[in-house]
């Protein structure tokens, strides 16, 4: 099995070892988002509000089964520690098709329903418009979608980082090239204006999503799949459903809070609503290397557990903490000084945009620090097996502090809309607060492994005490 063998030497080699390569996956991953932010906003402040819209609603889509990838993660991980290679190959098989019956499901519901969700967020027809028609096509392809998330995540529970990151630099490239031409149009292609944002995308992660099917049947870095002889276990897939729920739930309580929060902006009029998406567009690539390092040390930490090593595990986490928290606040001093040009970057025409997006990056970036000390949290609880802990944190965090506080400043004080961008700068210090609580208890470290070995030691025992007979 070529695993990367995590559980040995120094912790802080291992952490950047992974954690680089994931942070410039991520970083490419968003690329996605971003070329289709910077040609979308080339074609007017409408169309940049409808991408704004349907940027939570994408997030909260992809949230509702990423858990089950994160679950099949953790467990790869745990396995991987122990150099099981059959069990990680079968893992990763469940895995697989809960993720495509929760693709196609959620694709279906979601075409027909999107029209109910939007409409209400704006008042202008044709953004309404807009946006409804991107999400259709979007929801067409979430399945490659789906697909494209849980290879890169299998990948990285066996330590191999570089495999999704070849792959994302190839669908971030092809994404470059072919975004323009169906969003602009080109000779004999038409114009697909936002829609032909949603093509490109479709396009070049269903491409990743066959090659990806083509790696795991050739068994490329550990994981081997056999297609011709598929095994179905439905108790590992209980087990997956069972640790991803949570885990879905965590990342659609913060999706959902990015679509209600939306909302709320909405009621501020459209410029405040376009100025905010470009924000969170902006927020969602800055703080890339707070998730890159909450995967690295969900690996780290499974590996790890796996290994019985649980004080080296509890390192990784100490030192992840620190390493994220000084260098995310470096950024944010960095987004503070250069939000002006942030904002003219991708909306160079359009004065208000600019100038109100300015005063929510500032907002934004002071929280960079208390925000990636969150996410390798959340990480480490995942890598621990305590998905349901790090959904309470992530409920906590955004639907007791987040919403209830943006609301109250921004319907029932003089602040208005800043009282939005204040409740980020308020919620995350606290959320902060309220993870180092929890992590340094060490209650949420637990062997996943442990029950699956003694249900085979029981069926061994019986198998034993049936062929021996009675005494």
């Amino acid at each position: 099995m070529t695993t990367n063998d995590l559980t040995k030497g120094s912790v802080v080699k291992s952490l950047f070892k992974l954690s680089i390569p994931i942070v410039m996956a991520n970083f490419l991953h968003t690329a996605y988002q971003l070329t289709d932010t910077f040609w979308v906003g080339r074609l007017g402040s409408n169309e940049v509000a409808a991408l704004s819209m349907a940027f939570p609603v994408i997030f909260l889509t992809i949230s509702l089964g990423g858990g089950f990838a994160v679950s099949g993660t953790i467990l790869v991980a745990q396995y991987a520690g122990q150099g099981k290679a059959d069990r990680v190959s079968k893992i990763c098989f469940q895995t697989l098709l809960v993720i495509i019956c929760t693709s196609l499901i959620l694709s279906v519901i979601g075409y027909w329903v999107i029209p109910y969700i939007i409409q209400p967020m704006t008042k202008s027809p044709e953004i309404a418009r807009l946006g409804i028609s991107y999400l259709r096509i979007t929801f067409v392809g979430l399945v490659f979608s789906y697909f494209y998330m849980m290879f890169q995540s299998l990948y990285r529970g066996v330590g191999d980082v570089k495999t999704p990151f070849y792959i994302v630099l190839f669908s971030v490239l092809l994404n470059f090239l072919i975004d323009p031409l169906l969003i602009n149009g080109y000779k004999s292609i038409p114009a697909f204006g936002v829609d032909g944002a949603a093509y490109a995308t479709i396009f070049t992660q269903a491409l990743s999503a066959f090659i990806g099917l083509y790696l795991l049947a050739k068994g490329k870095g550990g994981i081997k799949l056999n297609f011709k002889k598929p095994e179905i276990d439905f108790y590992e897939i209980r087990r997956i459903i069972e640790l991803g729920l949570p885990a879905s739930a965590e990342q659609s309580t913060r999706s959902l809070a990015m679509l209600v929060m939306t909302f709320l902006v909405s009621s501020f009029g459209d410029v405040v609503l376009a100025s905010y998406g470009i924000g969170i567009r902006v927020l969602s690539f800055a703080i890339i290397p707070c998730l890159g390092f909450s995967m690295a040390t969900s690996t780290l930490v499974g590996q790890n557990i796996g290994a019985g090593q649980k004080e080296r595990a509890f390192e990784v986490v100490k030192l992840s903490i620190s390493i994220i928290f000084v260098s995310m606040s470096f950024a944010g001093a960095m987004f503070f000084g250069f939000a002006k040009e942030t904002l003219e970057f991708f909306v160079p025409t359009d004065a208000n945009v600019i100038a109100e997006g300015t005063i929510i990056i500032k907002y934004i970036a002071v929280t960079f620090g208390f925000i990636g000390v969150q996410q390798v949290v959340a990480g480490a609880l995942r890598g621990g097996g305590s998905t349901l802990l790090a959904m309470f944190i992530a409920i906590i965090s955004l639907w007791v502090l987040r919403f209830p506080v943006a609301y109250f400043l921004s319907t029932h004080t003089d602040l208005g809309k800043e009282g939005i961008y204040l409740s980020f700068i308020i919620s995350s210090v606290l959320a902060a607060i309220i993870s180092l609580c929890v992590i340094y208890r060490k209650r949420w470290i637990k062997d996943l492994t442990r029950p699956i070995e003694l249900k085979e030691k029981e069926v061994l025992e019986a198998t034993i005490t049936e062929k021996a007979g009675p005494q």
